[in-house]
């Protein structure tokens, strides 16, 4: 679902040992979060597909408070994460990003239990699209959910990242 309200977006680069990624905000809270080495050319082409009418703007002062959570976590500081969310998508994918929520830190579910849990067991497929869909990985966390086989399964952030946060977890 497109988001077609005209808004300011800050955006900013996270570069903590040896992460690197963008996160972007509006005045609402945390609306992206970039994969593992993306370019802001993944900021922008997010941005134009489903906010075409936000105007990106860098700002680290503006999305600093976001940074510090993300970093804290990255550390091994943080387990949960207290900053907003500004987060637009189909009644489908904002339940699945809500039960996304509900999985702890260290633990993993499947794509299967995460339809089951929503109530639409059938719709393993398409919970997997809502979870490619969300925004602002890691934050909401789809890197805890895995293939039944117990492989780990797509990630819009690549699978060494998926790798790597689930490795961090585990410490």
């Amino acid at each position: 679902m497109k988001f077609n309200e005209e808004q300011t977006a800050y955006y900013g680069q996270i570069n903590e040992d040896g992460w690197s990624f963008y996160i972007a905000a509006t005045d609402k809270g945390l609306c992206f979060v970039g994969s593992q080495e993306g370019a802001i050319d993944e900021v922008k082409k997010w941005f134009g597909k489903n906010r075409p009418k936000a105007e990106l703007v860098e700002a680290w002062d503006s999305v600093a408070l976001y940074a510090d959570e993300l970093v804290e976590y990255l550390n091994g500081e943080r387990k949960d994460f207290d900053l907003p969310a500004d987060l637009a998508g189909t009644e489908f994918q904002e339940a699945v990003w809500a039960e996304l929520r509900n999985i702890p830190f260290g633990e993993i579910k499947t794509y299967t239990d995460i339809a089951k849990n929503i109530g639409r067991p059938k719709s393993v497929r398409a919970v997997g699209s809502a979870i490619g869909a969300n925004p602002v990985m890691i934050v909401v966390p789809c890197h805890r959910v895995i293939a039944k086989s117990g492989k780990l399964a797509g990630f819009r952030g690549g699978i060494p990242m998926k790798e790597r946060l689930l490795e961090l977890e585990k410490k």
